[in-house]
């Protein structure tokens, strides 16, 4: 039950982040296009909102298998030399995660103790820059979950989307492929 909240909570925090940061520039470029003015404080919320959206939804993606990369080479591989290699990878992505999560930690006290805030914002610069703990914290926790997966034999690594593959069962089921024309 309290996984299915965090999902929620997650794909809804994700989508407020998009439609904020939409808003936000739409607005700027009414009033910039529009009226010939413009408010200094979007530019710096819409290019933190866009940080948060990215770092988030890095957890995300890997969660929902959203994250692209070259396996062309690892789908030639046997399974048990794939979940190796699998292994290494989510190794070497918690080691990086890691070192950001903790220059983060590093970055976000000394931001704490010279209590500055944001350039045109009210705000403490520290509370809008936490994202780059909380966001590579998810991210080592969704790797670390890809990691128990691969270890207790669910998955062979991180199970990218295979494009080519999706668009030729799209074809099939459509009736494009074959003799038939479209």
């Amino acid at each position: 039950m309290l996984s299915r909240i965090w999902a929620h909570f997650e794909e809804g925090f994700i989508a407020l982040l998009l439609v904020a940061m939409t808003l936000l520039v739409f607005f700027e470029v009414v009033l910039r296009f529009g009226f010939d003015t413009g408010l200094l404080w979007i530019e710096e919320l819409t290019l933190h909102v866009s940080g948060w959206l990215v770092l988030f939804g890095a957890s995300y993606g890997v969660k929902v298998h959203a994250h692209i990369g070259v396996d062309a080479v690892v789908r030639l591989l046997s399974a048990g030399t794939r979940r190796i290699v699998g292994l290494v990878a989510v190794a070497l992505s918690l080691l990086y995660c890691g070192l950001f999560l903790a220059g983060g930690w590093v970055y976000i006290e000394k931001l704490i103790k010279i209590g500055i805030e944001m350039e045109d914002l009210p705000v403490p610069k520290w509370l809008a820059h936490s994202v780059i703990v909380i966001g590579f914290a998810l991210l080592g926790l969704r790797l670390l979950e890809l990691l128990w997966r691969i270890v207790k034999g669910q998955a062979s690594g991180f199970e990218l989307p295979d494009e080519a593959r999706k668009v030729l069962d799209e074809a099939d089921r459509d009736g494009l492929t074959g003799d038939r024309q479209p």
